[in-house]
C-alpha cells in the first residue's frame, strides 16, 4: 500500500493539528505501509523564514519520507506550484491519498489534481466545516466553497473527522460523501530522569511546592476560553484557594492578541500566582506536563484537542469545556472535569479540581488509561490501514486486531 499525507504545512508554528500527519505517518509505516508527506516549507504567516529544509526530494524519517516544496508566490495562504506539478506527474504511483485542511490552495488542488487523475483521496477538515468557523470571512469562504472544496467533497472516497460531535456538525455544502470518525492518537516521549527534569522546571520556572500546579499548554488565541479561565480564577482566589497558573503558548500568528493577553494577566489579580514561560516544546514540556497537577482548556470549539490528549497520557487530570469535541470519552472515564463556556461553570469546576488533591490523583490515572486505551497510534493505524484498502480496492495483507466492526470506521 503506497499513501500520499498531504498537509499544507508541519512547521510546530501551526501547533498540533499539522503536526499529527507525522505521528500518523510513523504509525503507518509501522504496520508496513508505503507513506510520503507532500508539504510546504511555510513557517509562519508574519515575515518568518521558511524551513530550513531540501526542496522537492525525499527526507527520510521514521521510516517515511517527506517531500517538501517552496511556498510561494502566497505564503499565508499556502500555495505551491511545484507541489502541484509534482503531484500531477506522480499521482498515478500512489493508491489513496489523505488530504489534511480545507480552505487551503495546498489542500484544496491536492483533492482536484488526485480526481483528475483518478487518485481516491481521504479529506480530514480540521474543523474547517464547522459552522463557526465558516462564519470567519463567510463572503469569501461561501465563495471558495463553491468554486473548490464542494466538488472535492462531492469526489472525496470519505471525510475524515475525530470526533461525533465534528461529524454532526460539520457543514457538507450539498454533498454526502461517507464519514470517517477516527481519533488522533498521541505517543509522548520519556523522560530519561523524569525526577530530575520535574525538579528543574520547577525551580526554573519558581513554581511553589504547596499549591496545585493549573496548566494552560495550547496557542494563546481568542477561541481557547482565556476570557473564561481569568475571571473564573480570579473569583476563586477571592475565595481564599490557593492555586498557582501556568501559561505555557503563543501565537506568532497573532502577537499582538498574545502581547494583549500577557498585559491582561499583569494587570489583574492573578498576576503574583502565574508564570508565563511561553511556548515550551521537547523534553521541557514534558517535564511541565509532569510538574502539573491539572490541564484546563475551557475552549470553544475543538475538533479533537491534540493538546488534551497529551495531557491525559502524561497522567493529567484535566477540566475542559463541553466544546472540546473528546469531552464524552473524558466524562465516560472519569478523567477530569467538564465545564460549559461561561465562567460560573469554569469556576465551579475548577473549584472542585482545586480543593481535592485525591480525587485529582485518581482522576489523572484514569485519564491516563482513556489516553492509552483511545489515542493510541498503532490502533488507529491499523484501522486506517483496512480504510485505505476499501477504499481504493485494496486488500490488506494483515487485517486490523480490532474486530471487524471497529476496523470499518465508516458511519
Amino acid at each position: 500500500m503506497r499513501v500520499l499525507q498531504i498537509v499544507p504545512s508541519i512547521s510546530l508554528i501551526y501547533g498540533g493539528p499539522s503536526q499529527m500527519a507525522l505521528g500518523l505517518s510513523e504509525a503507518l509505516a509501522a504496520q508496513g505501509v508505503e507513506v510520503t508527506i507532500l508539504t510546504t516549507d511555510s513557517n509562519g504567516d508574519n515575515g518568518q523564514a521558511p524551513l530550513d529544509v531540501p526542496l522537492d526530494r525525499p527526507v527520510e524519517q521514521n521510516g517515511y519520507e517527506i517531500r517538501y516544496f517552496r511556498c510561494s508566490p502566497f505564503k499565508r495562504y499556502k500555495f505551491s506550484i511545484p507541489l502541484f506539478q509534482w503531484l500531477n506527474e506522480h499521482a498515478h504511483e500512489y493508491d489513496i491519498a489523505h488530504i489534511h485542511a480545507l480552505f487551503s490552495p495546498v489542500s484544496s488542488i491536492a483533492a482536484s489534481i488526485c480526481r483528475r487523475n483518478k487518485l481516491p483521496y481521504i479529506l480530514r477538515p480540521l474543523g474547517t466545516l464547522d459552522p463557526a468557523d465558516l462564519k470567519k470571512k463567510a463572503q469569501i469562504k461561501k465563495l471558495y466553497a463553491a468554486a473548490l472544496e464542494k466538488p472535492n467533497l462531492a469526489g472525496a472516497a470519505a471525510v475524515h473527522f475525530t470526533s461525533p460531535q465534528e461529524c454532526e456538525v460539520s457543514e457538507r455544502f450539498g454533498t454526502d460523501p461517507k464519514s470517517i470518525i477516527m481519533p488522533l492518537g498521541v505517543k509522548l516521549p520519556k523522560l530519561e530522569n523524569p525526577e530530575a527534569a520535574t525538579q528543574a522546571i520547577r525551580e526554573e520556572l519558581k513554581l511553589p511546592s504547596d499549591k496545585p500546579i493549573l496548566l494552560f499548554l495550547s496557542r494563546i488565541d481568542p477561541k481557547k476560553g482565556l476570557d473564561l479561565l481569568f475571571p473564573a480564577l480570579e473569583q476563586l482566589k477571592a475565595e481564599g484557594l490557593a492555586f498557582h497558573l501556568v501559561l505555557a503558548g503563543g501565537n506568532p500568528q497573532d502577537p499582538d492578541y498574545e502581547q494583549g493577553v500577557h498585559q491582561k494577566i499583569a494587570a489583574s489579580r492573578l498576576k503574583d500566582c502565574t508564570t508565563i514561560p511561553g511556548f515550551v516544546r521537547g523534553d521541557r514540556k514534558l517535564a511541565l506536563l509532569a510538574a502539573s497537577d491539572c490541564f484546563v482548556l475551557p475552549s470553544y470549539y475543538e475538533n479533537f484537542g491534540i493538546a488534551v490528549a497529551e495531557a491525559m497520557a502524561a497522567k493529567l487530570p484535566v477540566m475542559i469545556s463541553d466544546q472540546v469535541h473528546i469531552f464524552n470519552d473524558i466524562a465516560a472515564a472519569e478523567a477530569g472535569w467538564i465545564c460549559q463556556c461561561n465562567v460560573e461553570s469554569v469556576r465551579d469546576q475548577l473549584r472542585a479540581a482545586i480543593k481535592d488533591a485525591g480525587e485529582r490523583q485518581v482522576r489523572g490515572e484514569n485519564a491516563q488509561r482513556c489516553a492509552a486505551a483511545k489515542y493510541s497510534w498503532s490502533a488507529i493505524a491499523a484501522r486506517l490501514n483496512d480504510i485505505y484498502g476499501e477504499l481504493s480496492g485494496q486488500v490488506n495483507e494483515q487485517p486490523s486486531t480490532l474486530g471487524s466492526d471497529a476496523a470499518t470506521g465508516f458511519v
